[in-house]
């Protein structure tokens, strides 16, 4: 089992809280708003906002709160300026982290993220420092609860997917190429339902951990992952089922 995929696991449930607590709309906003400002408000000529919209709609955000998300961003409406900063660190056990930002206030940011690596065993790198480690590619979630893997492979068969991976207990994971991400996802969500679809970083490799140290881990991306700057946390840790149940 991947740090990887077990981690989109958890993201997945934690949607579902982030929605009640109201957080995962403000952070939608947020992406939305950078997406229209960097790309214009037409999503047939803007690839990152419409992958927000989809976010927003399968998190049943309002459609006036899209709408007036996009005006922000192209300056119909008055609102925030709101930058894209990509912070690089390492967690425990040199495991590679790295925080995907969007905010109003650069040092803010920070000095916010470097107080919770420093406080979860870790530390914030200089620029560069890990993001080799990691390619971006577009990553799908299927339950396996829904379909069989050999009912998966028929479906995807067509299309232009570079792997399915069934190590995950929960989920099938379809890679593709960023490119071609957005045209697999929307075929394959008419045949089948789709529980989690975005472009990440995934790593090369992955660094083990077990007791504190998976605690840890685990705690820094939580904390990270609850600061309203930040949007995306990628990392190489491999936690095991039984790890994860540990804590």
């Amino acid at each position: 089992m991947s740090g990887h995929s077990k981690w989109h696991s958890i993201k997945h449930q934690k949607a579902a809280e982030d929605k009640k607590r109201g957080k995962l709309f403000s952070k939608l906003v947020r992406e939305i708003t950078v997406a229209a400002r960097l790309g214009g408000g037409k999503t047939e000529m803007n690839p990152r906002l419409r992958l927000a919209i989809e976010k927003a709609n399968s998190a049943n955000m309002p459609k006036e709160n899209i709408e007036r998300a996009i005006k922000k961003g192209t300056g119909e409406l008055p609102g925030i300026s709101y930058v894209d900063v990509l912070y690089e660190g390492y967690g425990p056990q040199g495991v590679a982290v790295m925080v995907k930002v969007t905010t109003d206030n650069k040092n803010r940011a920070v000095s916010q993220i470097r107080r919770i690596f420093s406080e979860n065993g870790g530390s914030l790198g200089e620029n560069g420092c890990v993001s080799w480690m990691f390619k971006q590619k577009g990553f799908i979630a299927v339950s396996k609860e829904s379909v069989s893997e050999e009912e998966l492979l028929e479906k995807v068969i067509d299309l232009d997917v570079e792997n399915v991976d069934s190590s995950d207990d929960e989920i099938y994971e379809v890679l593709t190429a960023p490119d071609n991400f957005s045209a697999v996802c929307d075929k394959l969500k008419e045949r089948i339902k789709i529980e989690v679809a975005e472009v990440t970083m995934m790593p090369d490799t992955y660094i083990k951990l077990t007791g504190s140290d998976a605690r840890k881990m685990l705690n820094l991306i939580d904390e990270l992952e609850e600061n309203d700057d930040v949007q995306q946390v990628y990392a190489n840790f491999d936690i095991s089922a039984e790890g994860m149940k540990e804590n």
